[in-house]
C-alpha cells in the first residue's frame, strides 16, 4: 500500500503539526488525525499481526468496526482500536500481539503450521499427558496487549446518571433529523454519537440539506440543539441497553479531561447507529492494503490520506462507486470490478463488470489482483465492499428480533419495542432520510457474494479472531451446526468484534453448508458492550482514595507535633509510634512505660453509635451474643456481634447511658459495617418508632488515659466527676463537665492497666489534649502509638477482630459458650451455632504460643504442623506475635486445632523454611487475675 497526502482533508489542521512513534518508527501528522490515519499517511503497511497466525495485517476499517489494528499506547491505554485514538505530539504506540515489532514478528513462522492449528485444535492437542505441562507457554502467547503502565495507578472517571425523554443513538442525517423532532416538540433530548464531530455519514460522503453542504446542516442541527439547552454528546459510544430502557455510555473526554460514564434513563430510544461496511470474501484478503471502500472515503475526504496509488475497488453493490470517484478526482488511478453484471457506471471510471476477485497477491501487502477470469491487475491497493450490515446490537440487546431482507442481503430490526425506534441504516435505509433527500436516492442495489466452500486459498470471515472459511466448513463438519456452536467453536464474532465484520459471512457460509437459508441458520446473541469500555470508567471515583478515604483524626495536627509516625489502621490515619530513632525501641519503650506509670492514647476512631429508644434493649439483646438487655444504666459490657453464619464479624463495649439509650463501641475499623448490620436489623426486625439509630463516631473524640497512675492525671485536668472506684468502677460509665462542656467517661481498657476513655466533642478535642498533655508531665505520662497498644493488648490475650480471628472464628473458639447455653431470645446466628460443625472437636482455637526453642519471637502467620504418615498438615496459625517489655519474652496469639484441650502441648510451628517450636498456653500472659485494672 503506497497512500499518501492529499490536499483535502476536513478534520485535520495542517497548521498544527505533531509527531508520535510506532514501534519506535517516527510517524508525523496533524492535529485532527487518528493514529490510524497519521500511520497511514506515513506509509505503515502492517500495523498489526493476526491473534493466531501472526499474519501481517494493516487496516480494513476507519471507526469502531476495525478488526486489525489494535494498539497499546504508552501511558494506560492498552489494547485499543488505532482509528479510534486521536493522534497526539510525544504518543508512544506499540503493536500488540508482535515481538519485536508488527513488520518482523519472531512468530509468523506460526503460519507456515497454519493446516495443523485450524479451529479448536487447542481442545485436541494439548490433553495428552497433561495441559498443565503446555499451560504456561500457551498462556504467554495468548492475548493481545500488555497492561504495564495501566496498572500502575487507577485512571479516574466521572460517572453521570441522566434522565431525559428521548435519547438518540448516532449523529448522522436520521439520528439529527430525529433529535431536531423532538425538540421541537419541547421534549428533553440527549444525542450521542461516537465520533469527536457530529455528522456521521455526511461528513464523507456527499449530500445536500435544506440548501446547505451535509456537513453544514449537521452542525446548524447540533447548534440548534445545544442553544435549547439539549445534551450533544460527541466522542460518546452507547455501549449497552439493560432493563427499564437504561443505556451505557461511554464518553472519551478530549484534552486530557476525564472520562465519563453516563447511566441514561430514557422514555423511549432512537437508534441511529448507522451500518458497517462488510469485507468480500476472496483469497487472501486479510494482506494489509485490502481495505473497506468506504473507509477509504473516510480517510480521503476526512483525513487528507488517499489509501494507494493504483487502486482496485471490488463491490457487489452500488454505494462502492462514491469512493471510486472521489480518488480518481485525487489523482488516483482506479478500477472498478463490479460484481453485477448489469450495473450502471459513472462515465469516467474504467469498470468491469460480471467479474469478482479471485484472489489478493503478494506477501506482506497487496501487489495485485486476480480476478475471476484469469486476469491480473496491479494494485497497491484493494478496496472492497460486500453491503453493509445494520448496527443493531443495542436493538438485540434490548431484546428486539431480527428479520432478513433479501433486497439488501441482511438482518433488519423485526417486531417492535416498546420505547424503541431504530432509524436510519440502522434500520437498513441506506440513503438520505425520505424528507432530506430531495429526490436524490443512492444506488444501492445489491447481489450476492457470499463465501463459498472447498476454496482453495484461505479466506478470512473474521479477521480479528484469524478465522477463516475452512474453520466454518470443519465446525459443520464435526456437527457443530448450531450458530452459538459455530461462534464457540470457531471464535467467530467473540471478544470485542461481536460480529461487526464477520457474523452476516459467516452464517451465510453456514448456510450453503448445511443446505439452509441463511434466515433459518439465524443470528449469534449481541452482548454488551457494544465496544470495550475501561474499567476505570465502571469504578469512576471509586478507586485510590475515593474508594475507601483516608479517615483523619481531630488532633493529627497536635500529634505530628509531638513527631508521631503515621500508619494507616483500618482506614484511619493514626500515630504508630512517637519521637526519633529506631521504630521497635521506641514502641517497646512506649509499652513499658504504659505498664509503669501513665499513658496517653487517642481512641477517637473507636466507634460511638447511639441506640435509642423504648425497644433498645431487646433489639441489642438480639444483636449480640450476648445478653444485654440486663446492663445496668451506667455500667459497660463487652460482648460479640455475630454474622448469620455465626461467625465473629465485631467485638467491643456496650454502654447503658440510661433505660433506653445505648452506647455500641465497636472496632474503629468496622464503624461503618456495624452501622449498616444495626440498620439493617432494625428495618427487618423491629418498629422502627421504637429504635433509633445515631451514628456519632465522627462527631466525638475519645482521648484515653492508661497506666497505674491514670487516676491521678484525670483528676488534675478539671473534670467535674468523681473518680473513685465506688463511684467509677472498672466496666462503668459517667457523664461530666469539661470546661463547661458535657463529656463521658468509660472505665474500660484495652491494656489491662485502669484506663478511662474520655469521650468530647470532636472540637473540643484539642483543649482537652491540651489539658491532658500539661498535667501529663508532672507524672511523666508518655504518648502511646497503635503499635505499643498492640502489645499491651496482646500480653492480656485481647483480640483483635480481622487479625487473631478469620472467617470461620467462632465464641466457642474463644471458650465463650455460657451466651449459648443460657441465652433465651433469638439473635443473629444462634441457629449456625447449634450445628454440627461449629461444635467440632476440631475447631482452631485462641490460644497462647510460648516460644521454647530461644530463638526468639515467633514469627506471625507460622502454621502450626503435624507430621503423619509422611505428609504435613496445618494445624493453624499464628495471629499475633511480640516481644513483651514487661515479661521480658516473646509472647504470642493463635489460632490452633483442639488448642484450648492442649494446654501445655508443645508442637512444631513452619514458617517458609524455618521450623520452631512452641508451647500451648493460655492467651493472658500477663496479670491473669486482672488485679491492674483495679489498682
Amino acid at each position: 500500500m503506497t497512500a499518501w497526502r492529499t490536499e483535502g482533508g476536513t478534520a485535520i489542521d495542517r497548521s498544527r503539526p505533531l509527531a508520535f512513534t510506532f514501534d519506535g518508527k517516527a510517524i508525523d501528522g496533524f492535529a485532527g488525525d487518528t493514529v490510524a490515519s497519521a500511520l497511514l499517511a506515513g506509509g505503515v503497511s502492517v500495523l498489526a499481526r493476526s491473534f493466531k497466525y501472526h499474519r501481517p495485517r494493516g487496516l480494513w476499517g476507519a471507526g469502531v468496526e476495525e478488526p486489525n489494528a489494535l494498539v497499546d499506547i504508552a501511558g494506560g491505554l492498552p489494547n485499543t482500536r488505532a482509528t479510534q485514538v486521536p493522534a497526539a505530539d510525544g504518543l508512544v504506540v506499540r503493536s500488540v500481539n508482535a515481538e519485536p515489532n508488527a513488520e518482523k514478528d519472531r512468530h509468523a513462522f506460526l503460519d507456515a503450521f497454519s493446516r495443523f492449528i485450524p479451529a479448536a485444535f487447542y481442545y485436541k492437542t494439548f490433553m495428552f499427558p497433561d495441559w498443565h505441562l503446555f499451560e504456561p507457554r500457551i498462556r504467554e502467547m495468548a492475548g493481545l496487549g500488555t497492561l504495564d503502565e495501566a496498572t500502575k495507578g487507577p485512571a479516574f472517571a466521572e460517572q453521570v446518571n441522566q434522565h431525559c425523554d428521548v435519547l438518540v443513538v448516532g449523529a448522522g442525517p436520521s439520528g439529527l433529523l430525529a433529535a431536531r423532532k423532538a425538540a421541537r416538540a419541547g421534549k428533553r433530548v440527549v444525542l450521542c454519537d461516537d465520533g469527536r464531530q457530529v455528522g456521521g455519514s455526511l461528513l464523507f460522503r456527499a449530500a445536500v440539506i435544506e440548501g446547505k453542504p451535509g456537513a453544514e446542516w449537521a452542525a446548524d442541527v447540533a447548534a440548534e440543539l445545544e442553544r435549547a439547552g439539549l445534551r450533544v454528546l460527541t466522542g460518546t459510544t452507547a455501549f449497552g441497553i439493560y432493563d427499564h430502557r437504561l443505556v451505557g455510555l461511554h464518553q472519551k473526554a478530549a484534552d486530557g479531561a476525564p472520562d465519563r460514564l453516563w447511566r441514561i434513563r430514557a422514555r423511549s430510544i432512537v437508534l441511529a447507529a448507522g451500518a458497517i461496511e462488510r469485507p468480500l470474501p476472496f483469497g487472501n484478503n486479510d494482506l494489509p492494503g485490502v481495505m473497506s471502500a468506504e473507509a477509504a472515503l473516510v480517510y480521503l475526504r476526512r483525513f487528507g490520506v488517499a489509501a494507494g496509488r493504483k487502486v482496485v475497488i471490488a463491490a457487489n453493490n452500488g454505494l462502492a462507486y462514491e469512493t471510486a470517484e472521489a480518488l480518481a478526482a485525487a489523482g488516483a488511478d482506479v478500477t472498478v470490478v463490479d460484481y453485477r453484471a448489469d450495473a450502471a457506471s459513472p462515465a469516467g471510471l474504467r469498470v468491469l463488470k460480471g467479474l469478482a476477485v479471485a484472489t489478493a497477491v503478494g506477501r506482506s501487502a497487496v501487489t495485485a489482483v486476480k480476478l475471476s477470469d484469469g486476469t491480473v491487475l496491479e494494485a497497491d491497493a484493494l478496496l472492497a465492499s460486500g453491503g453493509f450490515t445494520p448496527t443493531v446490537h443495542l436493538y438485540c440487546q434490548a431484546q428486539g428480533k431480527l428479520d432478513w431482507r433479501d433486497d439488501i442481503l441482511a438482518f433488519v430490526p423485526g417486531r417492535s419495542v416498546d420505547g424503541v425506534e431504530v432509524v436510519g441504516a440502522a434500520a437498513g435505509n441506506f440513503g438520505l432520510p425520505a424528507e432530506l433527500a430531495g429526490g436524490s436516492e443512492r444506488d444501492f442495489r445489491i447481489v450476492a457474494a457470499w463465501p463459498k466452500p472447498g476454496a482453495r486459498e484461505r479466506v478470512w470471515i473474521d479477521l480479528q479472531n484469524d478465522v477463516t472459511a475452512k474453520d466454518v466448513e470443519l465446525a459443520v463438519r464435526e456437527n457443530f451446526v448450531s450458530v452459538e456452536h459455530l461462534k464457540r467453536y470457531t471464535t467467530l464474532g467473540m471478544a470485542t468484534d461481536q460480529g461487526k465484520t464477520s457474523n452476516v459471512n459467516g452464517l451465510a457460509l453456514m448456510a450453503e453448508l448445511t443446505g439452509r437459508r441463511i434466515p433459518e441458520v439465524g443470528t449469534t446473541t449481541y452482548r454488551p458492550p457494544f465496544t470495550p469500555v475501561p474499567l476505570a470508567s465502571f469504578a469512576g471515583a471509586r478507586s485510590g482514595t475515593r474508594m475507601n478515604p483516608i479517615r483523619r483524626l481531630p488532633l493529627e495536627a497536635q500529634h505530628r507535633a509531638d513527631g508521631a509516625m503515621f500508619r494507616e489502621y483500618g482506614g484511619w490515619l493514626r500515630p504508630a509510634f512517637y519521637g526519633a530513632g529506631a521504630p521497635e525501641e521506641r514502641i517497646q519503650a512506649e509499652a513499658q512505660a504504659a505498664r509503669e506509670g501513665v499513658a496517653l492514647f487517642d481512641g477517637s476512631p473507636l466507634g460511638k453509635i447511639d441506640v435509642m429508644g423504648p425497644d433498645a434493649a431487646p433489639f441489642l439483646d438480639f444483636i449480640y451474643y450476648n445478653t444485654m438487655s440486663t446492663l445496668a444504666p451506667g455500667r459497660c459490657r463487652y460482648g460479640f456481634i455475630l454474622t448469620e453464619a455465626g461467625n465473629i464479624y465485631d467485638d467491643g463495649v456496650l454502654m447503658r447511658l440510661d433505660e433506653n439509650r445505648f452506647v455500641v463501641s465497636c472496632s474503629s475499623s468496622h464503624v461503618a459495617g456495624v452501622h449498616g448490620l444495626l440498620e439493617e436489623w432494625r428495618q427487618d426486625r423491629f418498629d422502627k418508632r421504637r429504635v433509633f439509630i445515631h451514628n456519632v463516631t465522627a462527631g466525638m473524640a475519645t482521648l484515653t488515659v492508661t497506666g497505674p497512675r491514670a487516676r491521678a492525671l484525670v483528676e488534675s485536668v478539671g473534670l467535674s466527676i468523681a473518680l473513685d472506684d465506688a463511684a467509677l468502677p472498672h466496666m462503668a460509665v459517667v457523664s461530666g463537665l469539661f470546661d463547661g462542656i458535657a463529656v463521658r467517661i468509660a472505665r474500660v481498657s484495652f491494656t489491662g492497666e485502669r484506663s478511662y476513655e474520655i469521650s468530647v466533642p470532636a472540637d473540643r478535642a484539642r483543649a482537652l489534649w491540651a489539658r491532658l498533655r500539661q498535667a501529663g508531665e508532672a507524672c511523666g505520662a508518655t504518648l502511646l502509638g497503635l503499635e505499643a497498644l498492640m502489645i499491651l493488648r496482646a500480653e492480656k490475650g485481647y483480640i483483635v477482630i480481622g487479625k487473631d480471628t478469620d472467617g470461620t472464628s467462632r465464641p466457642i473458639d474463644f471458650g465463650l459458650t455460657a451466651p449459648l447455653e443460657r441465652k433465651k431470645v433469638a439473635f443473629i446466628g444462634r441457629r449456625s451455632l447449634i450445628t454440627e460443625d461449629a461444635a467440632g472437636p476440631d475447631r482452631r482455637q485462641f490460644v497462647g504460643l510460648e516460644a521454647v526453642d530461644g530463638k526468639g519471637v515467633l514469627p506471625t502467620g507460622a502454621h502450626g504442623i503435624e507430621r503423619k504418615a509422611g505428609a504435613t498438615r496445618s494445624l493453624g496459625y499464628v495471629t499475633s506475635s511480640y516481644f513483651s517489655p514487661a515479661l521480658r519474652k516473646p509472647i504470642a496469639l493463635g489460632l490452633i486445632e483442639r488448642g484450648l484441650s492442649r494446654m501445655g502441648d508443645i508442637i512444631e510451628l513452619q514458617h517458609l523454611r524455618d521450623v520452631r517450636q512452641a508451647r500451648i498456653v493460655p492467651s493472658c500472659a500477663f496479670d491473669e487475675e486482672g488485679a491492674r485494672l483495679h489498682a
